[in-house]
């Protein structure tokens, strides 16, 4: 049976005390969190050295992103656990819990994630043919006036709005999910529906967060992924506290 779980209201202080446990959580443990964001580096630099000109090696390595990304969080997750409870932190203890994830509900959150973004990239071709299929373009990437033209920015606007509210709501479906089902016995379905509703009650100071969290990533972009490496630890890290203020 699922455990019970109760919704708390999440304040504005509650989001910088996450990211100074974050940060603190990231220099107390700093090698696991180079080793699980590395995963995020080096897939960036295999999407752009195999996929670089061909557009269905670009999609067949993004998709591997969605399966591996929630088992690189669930190692910051169980690092974050650790120290909070004071346990040992140890690679085959960590990534004993990693592996052990696999059965479990994590990799069917993987699958909603993987399938949610098969669905964005068909809505973008859509809303792409929709403005520009007929273009004179024969190639994108040496055709760029095209998108000056009223249609252009127009198709620009609405990719970048649709993209927006469509980023939320993932966030809205994971942002507490992942390290529920890490944390709990919970079903994904459950975990899910609880994070919808935690991200409801508290729409304002969640939006705030998922704010953060892009700025902060886009940023860390550069230079060359770089950022990342000390980015998207403590992100990770801060998220399980955003997750242990929200829940109980």
């Amino acid at each position: 049976m699922a455990e019970q779980v109760s919704i708390n209201t999440v304040q504005f202080a509650d989001i910088r005390s996450a990211l100074k446990a974050g940060m603190r959580d990231f220099f107390a443990a700093p090698q696991f969190g180079l080793f699980f964001s590395a995963v995020y580096v080096v897939g960036g630099f295999v999407m752009l050295w195999v996929g670089a000109g061909h557009v269905t090696w670009t999609l067949a390595t993004s998709l591997g992103f969605p399966l591996i990304a929630p088992f690189a969080a669930a190692g910051l997750y169980e690092v974050s656990r650790r120290l909070e409870k004071g346990q040992d932190l140890s690679w085959p203890g960590v990534l004993g819990i990693v592996w052990q994830e696999r059965t479990r509900q994590l990799p069917w959150l993987g699958a909603i994630i993987v399938i949610y973004f098969l669905f964005w990239t068909f809505l973008a071709h859509m809303i792409f043919a929709l403005f520009m299929g007929l273009s004179t373009m024969t190639n994108v990437s040496q055709s760029f006036e095209a998108f000056l033209t009223p249609n252009g920015l127009t198709m620009i606007a609405v990719e970048l709005a649709v993209g927006a509210v469509l980023a939320f709501l993932l966030f809205a479906l994971t942002v507490v999910s992942l390290p529920l089902v890490l944390d709990r016995e919970v079903d994904f379905v459950t975990a899910m529906l609880v994070s919808l509703k935690c991200v409801k009650e508290n729409l304002v100071v969640m939006w705030l967060w998922a704010a953060i969290i892009a700025i902060l990533s886009l940023a860390a972009l550069l230079p060359w992924f770089l950022g990342l490496m000390f980015v998207l630890p403590v992100l990770g890290h801060a998220t399980w506290h955003i997750y242990r203020k929200a829940l109980s």
